[in-house]
């Protein structure tokens, strides 16, 4: 397994097939009932990629009037993909650990994906408090790859399976809920809230799990971290398993159970 960082600028043109056809509005819907809840006025999102998640939310009918939209990414590259879906948007080059805006500027910083992209998870969890006006929010929208305990997987994701060092490597760079707690609770966040937004449930029968989109290298870090000759060493294991169930007349299914979660902490109104 590689440890070196996706290079985002590369796959910005190609990164969003993987949302085609898909209509993910549990995420979004979690997202305007924090905006529409609330005195929310100036939004940031940090890691926002080809700003998928920001488009998402200026094309809905959003409250209050004059709500104002921002999105940061280290990657040029999916910026400017950003700018294409996003022309009303405020889009900042950066890094998520040392935001370059003033304090107290936004009322809600939203993540969705991206805390396990951060070099620095824990100063940008806590930095956040400096760059939230009084009341404002902290939502880290993601998954946790991490077993609820020893005997009891939170989730399952076929990929894991057949591509070697996959899991490792998301155990290593996903912090869990209860760690990222932890974290806002030393930072002095005023209130902490979990809740889960969408369960993501799909299976394949044999040979159509090849089409699904999440299994481009492109598609998703886990699979772009992996050298080229590793990633095909993953397809031929499944391949050969499909080919192996085929020989023993019975159809191998293919499992995707994710659970996504968000985390919302507030900083004190005064």
């Amino acid at each position: 397994m590689s440890t070196n960082a996706v290079n985002y600028d590369q796959i910005a043109p190609t990164y969003n097939r993987r949302f085609e056809g898909d209509q993910p509005q549990p995420i979004l819907k979690a997202l305007l009932d924090i905006i529409g809840l609330s005195q929310i006025q100036k939004v940031l999102e940090v890691g926002c990629g080809t700003g998928f998640w920001l488009a998402g939310l200026e094309a809905m009918a959003i409250e209050p009037a004059g709500l104002k939209l921002f999105g940061l990414d280290l990657s040029r590259g999916m910026l400017q993909q950003a700018r294409v879906r996003n022309a009303n948007v405020g889009l900042i080059q950066g890094r998520a650990e040392s935001l370059p805006i003033e304090e107290e500027s936004f009322d809600l910083i939203y993540c969705v994906h991206a805390l396990h992209h951060f070099t620095r998870q824990q100063e940008f969890v806590t930095g956040c408090l400096h760059w939230l006006k009084p009341g404002g929010m902290l939502a880290l929208i993601g998954s946790d790859p991490h077993p609820l305990n020893p005997f009891r997987p939170r989730g399952e994701w076929y990929v894991y399976k057949y591509f070697e060092g996959v899991l490792q490597t998301d155990l290593a760079r996903f912090p869990s809920w209860g760690q990222v707690t932890n974290w806002m609770i030393g930072a002095g966040y005023a209130r902490i809230e979990w809740q889960p937004i969408e369960d993501l449930n799909d299976s394949w029968q044999g040979v159509q799990v090849l089409a699904d989109p999440f299994l481009d290298k492109k598609a998703t870090s886990q699979l772009a971290l992996l050298s080229e000759a590793n990633y095909q060493a993953g397809l031929n294991r499944m391949r050969a398993a499909i080919n192996a169930a085929q020989n023993a007349g019975v159809e191998l299914e293919f499992h995707s159970v994710i659970h996504i979660d968000m985390l919302l902490g507030k900083k004190s109104p005064g």
